[in-house]
């Protein structure tokens, strides 16, 4: 199993430039730190793609339950953003997020790299994702390079809270597709060459991913709770 938990939290954001530096900086030391200590969070996860002009940055975090991303310990930390958040938040734009419902997950362990893929119904259902998911996955993970596949199926409602942080961030959007398919890989190298292949299974189920919802980004960081 890849995902722990029975939810996740995407985001996929850009800063602007000048803040890059020390958005890592407060990402690594407090940030991330302080969502791994509110009950329930499992396990946090940063990527970047530098090649990328919009979505430059990827953070996931999994959940023992999806009710975690809008538990009361969490909306208490939104709430209540330190000093440094406050100073950093505007420099947030770009910003796409969602809870997810976990529809399937396989393989194990972490890998080096993450393609992310949002998906959109079209007319289509949750029902036909949950159909498709096991050929996806199964046929997703012969590929060469690919170490775990997981699908979620998005839940905005439960991250669409207005707290002070979204104040201070200016424009989030919740609810701006479906689904996500998530494909760890021991590497980008190995997960570029993986994407067509990827990409053709999805659309031979009827499934067509616009250009802009699929990325490849290098894991950055990785924190557990201690």
């Amino acid at each position: 199993m890849a995902l722990i938990g029975q939810g996740f939290m995407v985001v996929w954001h850009d800063i602007r430039e000048a803040d890059e530096p020390e958005y890592h900086r407060w990402h690594t030391r407090e940030h991330m730190p302080e969502r791994l200590g509110v009950p329930g969070f499992l396990r946090g996860r940063r990527g970047v793609d530098w090649s990328l002009a919009r979505h430059r940055y990827l953070t996931l975090y999994e959940g023992k339950q999806l009710e975690v991303f809008c538990s009361a310990a969490y909306l208490q930390r939104l709430n209540n953003p330190t000093p440094w958040t406050n100073r950093l938040q505007p420099a947030f734009y770009n910003f796409i997020r969602s809870g997810c419902a976990v529809v399937s997950t396989t393989g194990r362990g972490v890998g080096g790299a993450m393609i992310t893929i949002r998906l959109s119904f079209h007319g289509a259902s949750e029902a036909k994702l949950v159909v498709d998911s096991a050929a996806i996955t199964e046929q997703i993970m012969a590929l060469d390079g690919v170490s775990s596949v997981d699908i979620g199926s998005a839940r905005p409602e439960i991250t669409s809270a207005k707290t002070r942080e979204t104040e201070l961030r200016g424009t989030t959007s919740d609810g701006l597709f479906d689904a996500v398919l998530l494909v760890d890989g021991i590497g980008r190298r190995e997960l570029e060459a993986a994407k067509p292949g990827v990409l053709d299974i999805l659309q031979a189920l009827g499934w067509s991913p616009k250009t802009d919802d699929v990325a490849v980004y290098d894991m950055a960081y990785m924190l557990e709770p201690a």
